[in-house]
């Protein structure tokens, strides 16, 4: 079966070492042909991957229409981009894997419908997970979600390519759960980021970790996720691995902006994304239009944009009305005013 990955950054580059581990031929895109040029001649992307080898079955390219043999194609690139890039491939009719963790910013939809509607034709399955891609890359072991729109049929198609030894996924046909975890982590780890900057310890920390959750469960459930997706690997899994590491982008930024840092003047020494910065005002705008409380997103949303400042966040949060820990839906929307 013919595999290709779509991003040559550090997760798209683990992906493709990972699925060319066993021999495999695999074909991965990159958009600046130089890259490209560099990883064949090298059997290395030190600019994302440093310090990994990668197969000898890795075929870079930078032309979308070496993507057209593939039954199989992983998508890698950042949210913001998923639509452009998908254009760009040729009228796919095989299994497409989406790996980006993101909502889109000006249509509020989620990474699946995106390519649903720029390829009609592919059969979607996205992957999402507790995955950092230089501890993948490494061989560490490492478990992911598989959620697959074409059920057990697609997901026994998919399985034998993605898993390998020390990476296992498990399988999942909640796709809205998935997606939401993978999306509502990234804004949350930017809050994280906020108390390790500000200093503010590990209670705090700990505490913004399970009310975070408890929102990210909320607005999952109202748009129709399980709740034991959001309980798993995609959901709390993926959130307790980025709000607890610097090498999370996510808790990165977060840290810059508690140190006074504004948010653009980080991103912009940045050569990677953290998706949190994109996401957070179109989740706390779709909260807002379902009435479903996220007083984090919110803050976080407002902390991004340069409305408040980190220290100031804090303070909103922490003077919030005194509740049950139970307590959500239209109260705790009354109380961000």
């Amino acid at each position: 079966m013919s595999v290709a990955v779509i991003g040559a950054g550090a997760w798209g580059t683990a992906l493709a070492n990972l699925l060319a581990a066993d021999g495999r031929p695999v074909h991965l895109w990159a958009r600046d042909p130089a890259l490209a040029d560099a990883i064949n001649a090298t059997r290395a992307n030190p600019a994302y991957l440093p310090g990994i080898a990668l197969a000898p079955t890795i075929s870079a390219s930078a032309d979308p229409a070496a993507l057209a043999g593939a039954a199989v194609v992983l998508v890698v690139t950042p949210a913001q981009a998923m639509r452009s890039v998908l254009a760009q491939m040729p009228a796919f009719t095989g299994d497409l894997v989406i790996c980006a963790k993101g909502i889109e910013a000006g249509s509020g939809l989620m990474m699946r419908d995106v390519a649903r509607a720029v390829q009609p034709g592919a059969t979607i399955a996205v992957l999402s997970g507790p995955t950092f891609a230089h501890e993948v890359a490494a061989g560490l072991p490492t478990a992911a979600t598989l959620a697959c729109s074409g059920g057990h049929a697609q997901w026994q198609r998919l399985a034998p390519v993605i898993a390998r030894g020390s990476f296992r996924p498990y399988f999942s046909d909640d796709l809205i759960g998935v997606e939401l975890g993978g999306a509502i982590k990234n804004v949350l780890a930017v809050a994280c980021g906020v108390v390790e900057g500000l200093q503010l310890g590990h209670n705090a920390r700990a505490a913004l970790i399970s009310r975070g959750h408890a929102e990210m469960v909320r607005f999952g459930l109202a748009l129709g996720a399980r709740a034991d997706t959001l309980s798993g690997l995609s959901g709390l899994g993926d959130l307790v691995l980025t709000c607890n590491s610097a090498a999370s982008r996510n808790f990165a930024l977060g840290t810059a902006l508690g140190q006074g840092i504004a948010a653009q003047t980080f991103l912009n020494d940045r050569r990677t994304v953290a998706e949190g910065a994109q996401t957070a005002p179109v989740l706390a705008r779709i909260a807002r239009e379902h009435g479903i409380a996220m007083p984090i997103a919110e803050a976080v949303a407002a902390l991004v944009s340069g409305a408040v400042t980190a220290r100031a966040m804090v303070d909103a949060l922490l003077a919030r009305p005194l509740r049950s820990e139970r307590d959500g839906g239209d109260e705790g929307m009354r109380a961000l005013g």
